[in-house]
């Protein structure tokens, strides 16, 4: 009853002053071997055979992992999204569940802004171009010229929302649990959003109920010409008819950090007007340092909590 798993696929631990301490508590860290997302079944190989928490990624943590896991105590999520943990059935094994909502968000935030710029300047397409020994001379968009939309205006969309602001960006934002925008954001309806914006971004959790949120309908009332970003969640969008928007030109270029299947090898890749980064949206250095020791005192603060160490 000693032991507690990483399930990230990387892991700093020898800087991390909390995994320090709960090492000088006598707990054992076992690693993810797979340097991957974990299957159902890895996830619960991992779990058994008295390990009391889980500092987790993305794998999926569900109902039947949580039965399996008997001495699973605490559940400590490396990063913000919660759409892979069965929170209701880890309440019903008693199972302390945590996040970091704030450490990783500033890295999605830039690299979405990255992804903006690089689909307006179409520096990726130009970067190809010069290695194939091209000399384009492409004409981009400026930012500054752009209605941004965003969708979700939590601790990601709003950075998003400032950053956009200080290239002189319009932003206008949908997110039904808001009140109140920041200053300079007009909140809109989604259907006024999806017609008026020209750059379209996601930054909010996935659930069932958002399955798609971004399918086919949702791009015929788009812009013709509009971006689509997603540094969300994979589930957020219809990949299908994400590609049949692209290839008929009614997208003018859309950039995925995320997927439904990771990693992803589906016929998105045949598509010439579409960034991919392969979920690296938290994968900043300093975020990922500040994500990591958040997600390791969570849970020596929840080992703490359920009497399992002492402080």
């Amino acid at each position: 009853m000693n032991k507690f798993v990483i399930s990230t696929s990387s892991f700093d631990i020898d800087n991390n002053p909390p995994i320090q301490h709960l090492r000088q508590k006598g707990m054992q860290i076992i690693l993810n071997p797979h340097k991957r997302k974990l299957t159902e079944d890895e996830t619960i190989e991992l779990l058994s055979d008295g390990v009391v928490g889980l500092i987790a990624g993305i794998e999926p943590l569900t109902e039947r992992v949580f039965q399996s896991a008997k001495s699973l105590r605490v559940v400590s999520r490396c990063g913000t999204g919660m759409d892979t943990v069965d929170q209701t059935a880890a309440q019903k094994q008693g199972i302390a569940v945590f996040n970091t909502p704030e450490a990783p968000a500033q890295a999605v935030a830039e690299l979405t802004l990255g992804l903006m710029l690089a689909a307006l300047r179409q520096i990726c397409a130009i970067d190809r171009s010069i290695h194939s020994g091209e000399w384009p001379r492409t004409q981009g968009r400026l930012l500054a010229a752009q209605t941004v939309g965003i969708i979700g205006l939590g601790h990601i969309g709003r950075r998003v929302a400032r950053l956009c602001q200080a290239f002189e960006a319009k932003v206008i934002a949908h997110d039904p649990h808001v009140n109140r925008a920041p200053d300079g954001v007009s909140l809109t309806s989604l259907e006024s959003l999806l017609t008026s914006a020209d750059i379209i971004s996601l930054h909010l959790p996935y659930s069932n109920a958002l399955h798609h949120l971004l399918d086919a309908q949702a791009f015929t009332k788009m812009k013709t010409g509009a971006i689509v970003i997603n540094a969300a969640r994979g589930g957020l969008i219809d990949e299908q008819a994400l590609g049949e928007a692209l290839d008929s030109g009614k997208l003018g270029a859309a950039a995925l950090d995320v997927y439904e299947q990771e990693p992803y090898q589906g016929p998105l890749l045949e598509c010439s007007h579409l960034i991919m980064t392969s979920h690296v949206g938290s994968l900043a250095r300093e975020s990922r340092q500040r994500m990591e020791i958040e997600a390791a005192e969570n849970l020596r603060q929840g080992l703490i909590t359920m009497g399992l160490i002492n402080d």
